[in-house]
Parts: C-alpha cells; structure tokens; sequence
C-alpha cells in the first residue's frame, strides 16, 4: 500500500507520524500487530481504511466459535507481552474507538472481530498508564464489547466485558447504562428473575428528579425501566411491565424526542423507543394485532436503518405476520431487515424461529424464501 502511494518508508513515517524503525520491523515481518492507535495513524496517512490493515481477510467466513476467540483471549489477558514499540495515549485510543463506533452501530462483526484484540489490547496498557482518563476509555470499550458480544450470543465474555466496564465506570450515569446491557444478557440468558431485580434496584437508586434531570439520567433510567418491563412480561407479571413501562413514557416525554447522551447510540433514548418496547412487550403477551396496529403509527423511519431497537422491532413485526397468517408479508419485513443489516440477522434466533415457521406452513418454497434460508441459516 505503501508503495502504491509513491511513499518511501522515511515519508511514510514523517505523514502518519509512526517511527521508521517501526515501520521497517512491520514490513520485513518482524512484528505481526501494533497498537490500534498506530495502526490508524498508518491508514490515515496510507487513505484506506484502518481494517483493511490489520483484520482477517477471511473474516467474513470464519465461524462464529471461532471468529470471537481473539476477543475472548484479550479480555482474559492479565499480561502483556513484551514491551511495545510506541504507547498508547488518551487521544489517539479517544480517536480510534471513536472511529470505531459506526462499526458498533452498523453491527458489522467481522471488521470488529479483527480489530477489538487490538483495541482491548490498548486499552489495557492505556488503564496502566494513564489513570483515570485511560480507565474511563476502557470502561466504554468494555461496554461496547460486552454488547456486541451480548449480540453474538458469547455470553459468558460479555459478562466479563460488562463487569470490567461496571468496575470502572466514572460515574453513576455511565454505570446505569452498564447495567442496562447487563439485563439485557440477563434476558437473552433466560435469567429472567436476576434481569428484573437488577434493573428494579438500580431503577431505584438512580431515579432522577423529572423536572431537574439531564437527559443522561433520564436516557439511564428509562432504559433500567425498558428492561424491567420487559423482565417482567416474560415473568408473567403484566401489571408490573405496565408500571414500568408507564413510568419509562413519564421520562421519554421529559426527553421531548429521541436524544442520544454524548452521541452514544446504546443510549439513545425517547418515545419513540418506548413504543418500540410497548409492542415488544404486546408480541410477548401473544397480541400481535396490537403489534401490527403499534407498528403502523410508530415512525421508525427517523431511526438509524441498522439500529437494533429499529430491527428488533421489525422481528416482532414480521412474527405479528406469521401468527395472522399473512406469510408474504413476514417474508418482506426479514427481507428488509437482512438488507440493512446482513450480518446482525443470523445472529437472532427469532429470526429463525419466524423464518422456520413460515416455511413449515408452505408447500412451495419462493426464490425469497430460500435466500432467507440460506442467510439465516434455517434447513429447508
């Protein structure tokens, strides 16, 4: 890349601001990794992106067992080996996972299964390093790891991302928001008694004043309240899911709109989410004409197109199509949501059990069908 770019290793140093020993020792194979933060510094300077560096060219076919095993490795870590060519700083990591996060928000795994070895790698020598600065860096990395790997179903690591991330949060605010993705690996888990006592307690202890909150608090909140309702339907227990949910709209109308705190998407809030949850919660309780009807008056539109709140949503809606027996339909609602988000998809057993169902109730299967079959990974 380098020399596609017409530089010399000593201009290439003095434009990306890497060390030419550095470079030199990359290049003759002599080191196989650097830090995240080098690396980008390098693509910046090389105009391409900082994956296409350093991630897996196979990524995208690795399977899932394996494809998060480096992930897995790096939050077990307790040592580093060797000492590295150049430290981390508090900036370049701030850059980086900044630059990371449409990755996050995209659910694009395979980029992120190759770069977030490194990323946790910084991370923790940056923690070492730098104090709290560096420790409140690594808190939100932990905490975007541990819901990607919620997402993935690796739920035994994403407990350890969420603990670190918890252990380290600056405040009570950003604590909450850990918490939240806790319950909802507690959810995903079965675990449905540990989700709503945890997400009652600290709904609890971190309840603002209405009148006075910042929308990080009433964003923290309402989301502890989202997960103890949705706790709590599946608990059979309708009368407290309707409390909470009715007290998560008190702090969606005090948002005023959808507003994500600090430009974090796992926070963003407002009544648009609330309605999203509302049907959740109908879907759960076996209303799927109430889903459906929710649907037509909730303008998703205005969500991001691979937002996870918009695309669990879409689920419930295509499963309110199943269970009025309008399969066609079911059919294009997945069809859009694999569109927007291809690699998410197979990921959600939901999805295979709608997708499963529709084609357990038809003779013939359409060229759609099978499309969705193969993506989803269900036998036809």
């Amino acid at each position: 890349m380098r020399k596609r770019r017409g530089l010399s290793q000593r201009e290439l140093a003095a434009e990306s601001g890497v060390s030419l020993p550095l470079i030199r020792k990359l290049e003759q194979g002599e080191r196989n990794d650097t830090r995240l933060e080098t690396a980008r510094q390098l693509a910046v300077a090389l105009c391409v992106p900082t994956t296409q560096l350093i991630a897996d060219a196979d990524g995208d076919d690795a399977p899932p067992a394996t494809q998060w095993e480096p992930v897995r490795q790096a939050l077990a870590a307790t040592t580093r080996s060797g000492e590295p060519d150049e430290l981390p700083t508090v900036a370049g990591l701030r850059d980086v996972l900044d630059s990371a996060l449409p990755l996050f928000s995209g659910d694009r795994y395979a980029e992120l299964s190759g770069i977030l070895p490194a990323l946790i790698r910084d991370a923790d020598a940056l923690a070492e390093s730098s104090g709290a600065e560096g420790r409140a860096l690594r808190a939100r990395l932990m905490q975007l790891t541990g819901w990607l790997l919620t997402q993935t179903r690796q739920f035994a690591a994403a407990h350890t991302a969420l603990e670190r991330s918890l252990d380290e949060a600056p405040d009570a605010v950003l604590g909450a928001a850990t918490v939240s993705t806790q319950c909802w690996l507690l959810l995903r888990e079965g675990r449905l008694a540990a989700a709503r006592d945890l997400a009652s307690h600290w709904a609890d202890d971190t309840e603002p004043r209405i009148s006075r909150a910042t929308p990080a608090e009433l964003s923290a909140w309402g989301w502890l309240l989202l997960r103890l309702s949705a706790a709590s339907v599946r608990d059979n227990r309708p009368d407290e899911a309707d409390d909470a949910l009715r007290l998560a709209h008190s702090a969606a109308v005090a948002m005023g709109r959808e507003f994500a705190p600090g430009k974090d998407f796992l926070r963003a809030f407002g009544p648009v989410t609330v309605k999203l949850k509302r049907a959740e919660n109908a879907m759960v309780s076996d209303r799927p004409d109430i889903v459906l009807r929710l649907a037509e008056r909730t303008p998703t539109a205005g969500l991001r197109p691979t937002s996870n709140n918009r695309n669990r949503h879409l689920l419930d809606v295509a499963e309110a199509h199943v269970r009025s027996r309008q399969y066609e339909e079911a059919v294009d609602v997945l069809l859009g949501i694999r569109r927007a988000a291809p690699q998410w998809l197979p990921n959600q057993r939901y999805a295979h059990d709608i997708l499963g169902r529709v084609i357990g109730r038809r003779r013939t299967l359409t060229p759609d069908m099978r499309v969705l079959a193969d993506a989803i990974g269900v036998p036809l």
